[in-house]
């Protein structure tokens, strides 16, 4: 048991990590105009559903009740549809820092939808832990001004929060999901009704990328989304779920402000100084605080 919630842990840090590198190569192929927003959407889960169905080959699956595909289908529209359309078209208009703080209010919804539909007791140390972690996401957030004149920070933080929201619900709706499946069982399926979703919206800019413009590192930065930001992240997300709350797996998203610093600072696009390293501390030490497991009375 101690073995599997350690996996859940580490399955849940790792999915921040790769999200906190996501903003900036997804916003890098997007600001330089190599994919539109939507197309590089429908791209990103064309790719996740032929891996996801190719995946299913090779694991055992359990039989689904009918009931249940409606539930898949509503999970997909909070999960993929809805949540990555307002995500990647805010990336637009907003920037990387700013995406990654926004997201942050995850944790927020979370909290509160787990209380009223899971039942989920909201101790004192997590109230703090999400307190602290919110507090140092805010710090972090008066370092994310635009210098790029297309930019409209607004609209794009508007997207971005509308995208957190929904993100918030799929977390709610998964987990319930999770306490009857297995992940490799339905996944393909919430794959599969996003891309018929999206297809819509995105076929039209797909179909206008010029694929022999891409330069290496743009070719690095599509396949990174699309094998980690979206394939890896949604098998991970909801095996962490299996051993973990769902606040509590929301909680680990106040990393992502934190990676995606990092990785600007290492990109050279940032710099590092005394107050962001005290944001940092709060956040870590927020999300230790929501993971850290009761003591036992005895």
């Amino acid at each position: 048991m101690g073995n599997n919630r350690l996996f859940a842990l580490f399955a849940a840090f790792m999915v921040q990590v790769i999200y906190g590198l996501t903003f900036t190569f997804a916003n890098d192929v997007i600001d330089d105009g190599y994919i539109k927003p939507y197309g590089f959407i429908l791209l990103r889960i064309i790719g996740a559903t032929i891996l996801f169905w190719i995946l299913s080959l090779f694991t055992p699956t359990e039989k689904i009740d009918r009931k249940d595909y409606f539930k898949f289908f509503i999970a997909s529209i909070f999960g993929i549809a809805l949540n990555m359309l307002t995500f990647f078209k805010g990336f637009e208009f907003t920037t990387p820092i700013h995406a990654s703080v926004i997201m942050t209010v995850v944790p927020i919804v979370v909290l509160v939808l787990s209380a009223v539909f899971l039942k989920e007791r909201i101790t004192h140390l997590k109230f703090i832990g999400i307190l602290l972690g919110f507090s140092g996401a805010i710090v972090l957030s008066i370092y994310g001004r635009s210098t790029q004149a297309g930019d409209n920070i607004l609209l794009g933080n508007t997207l971005v929060f509308i995208n957190a929201v929904s993100y918030s619900i799929y977390l709610i709706l998964i987990k319930k999901i999770t306490d009857k499946y297995h992940p490799f069982t339905f996944i393909r399926w919430l794959f599969l009704f996003g891309l018929i979703m999206v297809t819509p919206f995105g076929y039209g800019e797909l179909s206008e990328v010029v694929w022999t413009s891409f330069p290496p590192y743009i070719i690095f930065s599509v396949a990174f989304v699309i094998l980690g930001a979206t394939f890896a992240t949604y098998l991970l997300n909801p095996l962490a779920l299996r051993q973990l709350k769902a606040s509590t797996v929301s909680t680990f998203l106040y990393i992502q402000p934190v990676i995606a610093g990092i990785f600007a600072i290492i990109m050279g696009s940032d710099t590092i100084n005394g107050i962001k390293l005290i944001a940092a501390l709060l956040i870590f030490i927020g999300v230790y605080l929501v993971t850290k497991k009761p003591a036992l009375k005895s």
